[in-house]
C-alpha cells in the first residue's frame, strides 16, 4: 500500500473508530488527536491550546498558506508575532504535510484532504450516518442529556463545516470532494472498513 488516507466525518458517525480499525488492518500509522500533540511539540505551543481550537473556525489567511507566503522567521520557525489561532492552524498544516511525507497513514479531520490535495497518493473518505444511530453512539460516549444530544451533534457538525469551508475552497460533506462517501449506519463499522479497504485496492490498481 502506498496511499495516504484522510477521513472526514460527521459527529457520531464512528469516523475515528473506523479510521483506527482501517489503520490497524492496513498496518499503517493512525493520526487523530495524536496529530495535535505532534503539532504542539514541533511548534512549542501547549497541547491544551490545540485542543481548545481543534477544528474550530477562526479568522485566518489560507490563501497565503497554499501559496507558500505565510510568515516565518529566518530560521524557518513560525513568526512569533502571528496571532495564536494562526499559529495553531499553521502548525497543524505543517504537521500533516510531514506525516504524509513519511509514508502511508490514516489521518482523521483537520482539513487533511485539502492540505494534501496536490498529493497523487491521497485517498479521501467521508463518513456520514443516520441521526438515530449517531445519537445512540454519542450517548454511549458522552455524559450528555438525552434531549440535548441531537442539538449537540448538529452544533458540532456545524463547527466542523465552518472550519473546513473557511480554511479550504471546498464544501465539507459535498460528495464530489471525496473519493468515497460511506453511511456507517448502513454498513456498520466493520463494513465501512471493508468497503474502504476494497476501494483502496481498486484505486491503487488503477493508478499503478
Amino acid at each position: 500500500m502506498k496511499s495516504i488516507i484522510t477521513i472526514s466525518r460527521e459527529f457520531g458517525s464512528g469516523g475515528r473508530e473506523i479510521g483506527q480499525k482501517l489503520a490497524d488492518h492496513l498496518g499503517v500509522a493512525f493520526y487523530d488527536k495524536e496529530l495535535l500533540e505532534m503539532a504542539s511539540k514541533e511548534s512549542g505551543i501547549c497541547k491544551e491550546l490545540f485542543e481548545k481550537h481543534d477544528e474550530s473556525y477562526t479568522n485566518s489567511f489560507l490563501y497565503s498558506l497554499v501559496m507558500g507566503n505565510y510568515p516565518v522567521t529566518a530560521n524557518g520557525r513560525l513568526n512569533p508575532e502571528l496571532p495564536l489561532n494562526h499559529k495553531i492552524f499553521l502548525a497543524q498544516f505543517e504537521t500533516i504535510k510531514k506525516l504524509a511525507e513519511q509514508g502511508p497513514c490514516v489521518i482523521v479531520g483537520r482539513c487533511a484532504d485539502y492540505v494534501l490535495k496536490a498529493n497523487p497518493d491521497v485517498i479521501n473518505f467521508f463518513i456520514t450516518g443516520n441521526m438515530l444511530q449517531k445519537k445512540k453512539r454519542i450517548l454511549e460516549r458522552y455524559d450528555i442529556e438525552k434531549n440535548k444530544v441531537e442539538d449537540f451533534i448538529r452544533k458540532t457538525d456545524k463547527r466542523r463545516a465552518n472550519y473546513y469551508n473557511y480554511y479550504s475552497d471546498m464544501k465539507w460533506g459535498e460528495a464530489k470532494n471525496y473519493d468515497l462517501c460511506i453511511n456507517s449506519s448502513k454498513t456498520g463499522i466493520d463494513g465501512a472498513v471493508q468497503l474502504m479497504t476494497e476501494y483502496i485496492k481498486i484505486k491503487e490498481s488503477v493508478t499503478e
